[in-house]
């Protein structure tokens, strides 16, 4: 889950893991700078063999946007990258510090074992991923040094799950807070599956699917399944 926007706090006093998530191990990273402002979750119905927070960087690390999980054979990373904001007033820190310092711990990552990372990475890759492209190129989301990243750690030796399935399909994650965004289809594709490509796991992922069907979020859940 991203955006939780919860404090510890508000966790333990509310009984949130107790009251709605008995069945299931659950891990919360919240925003320690600010609060109720971004912050990530995993719930997993199988114990985890080790669980980290952030990127052990405490530049990057108060804002609550990284957990690890490290399973027997692969890592789940779930991950909220910063938004290069309004006017792109975050967009060097995004690109020249965030995204370097992300991709070189999940470079790190799948040399030890397969990784599975998902999460709203606020980057349209491709003009594929974003509704009428032409002459964003100076928003948030779709700037050339954003999705040159992306492609950087795509090459690094990562694999878009989506795009592995379905190269030629138009479909987003994500709708503007805006009038009949949704309902024309005005949308991004934000929100990611990737994987590792460590010899054959790539083998393992049966199907990637985006449920634009499921409404309550200006984001719709994303999945796959494994085998």
């Amino acid at each position: 889950m991203n955006e939780t926007r919860l404090s510890t706090e508000y966790l333990k006093e509310n009984r949130i893991n107790e009251i709605f998530f008995p069945e299931y191990y659950t891990y919360w990273n919240n925003s320690i700078e600010r609060k109720g402002y971004s912050g990530v979750a995993i719930l997993s119905k199988i114990k985890p063999q080790k669980c980290t927070f952030g990127l052990n960087s405490q530049s990057h690390d108060l804002e609550g946007r990284v957990i690890t999980l490290q399973f027997e054979d692969f890592y789940l990373v779930s991950v909220y990258v910063p938004n290069a904001g309004e006017g792109l007033k975050r967009l060097q820190y995004r690109v020249d510090e965030w995204d370097y310092h992300f991709h070189k711990y999940l470079i790190k990552l799948k040399k030890r074992k397969n990784v599975i990372v998902t999460g709203d990475f606020n980057v349209a890759h491709t003009e594929m991923d974003i509704y009428n492209p032409l002459g964003r190129e100076k928003q948030p989301g779709f700037t050339i040094q954003e999705r040159g990243n992306f492609q950087n750690l795509i090459d690094s030796g990562y694999i878009d799950t989506f795009r592995h399935f379905y190269p030629d399909k138009t479909q987003f994650t994500f709708w503007a807070n805006r009038a009949n965004s949704r309902i024309s289809n005005s949308g991004w594709r934000l929100d990611y599956f990737l994987i590792s490509d460590n010899g054959n796991f790539k083998e393992r992922i049966v199907n990637s699917e985006i449920l634009s069907n499921y409404m309550g979020s200006d984001h719709c859940p994303i999945k796959i399944n494994l085998k």
